[in-house]
């Protein structure tokens, strides 16, 4: 019985390592025309981050939790820079 509780604990403390949060004050300060051109409605251009995959991510607040999602054009296509 006291293995479970170890073995539950150990996979909680090592779970726990790859959540991941955001600190404040990483959204970027003010999007390009460009990119805000094609934003498509419904987004929430205040909360945009650029992503090391080189596309841009806005944070969706849901009614149960709040994620980053791609942001997209009106043809749902992710708004990425190109090198």
């Amino acid at each position: 019985m006291m293995s479970k509780v170890w073995l539950a604990l150990g996979a909680s403390v090592a779970l726990a390592g790859c959540v991941s949060t955001t600190p404040a004050g990483q959204f970027e300060e003010e999007l390009p025309a460009e990119v805000l051109g094609l934003v498509a409605p419904g987004q929430d251009v205040n909360s945009v981050r650029l992503e090391s995959d080189g596309c841009y991510w806005y944070l969706h607040r849901g009614p149960v939790e709040s994620t980053y999602i791609p942001l997209l054009t009106r043809d749902q296509r992710m708004i990425c820079v190109t090198a």
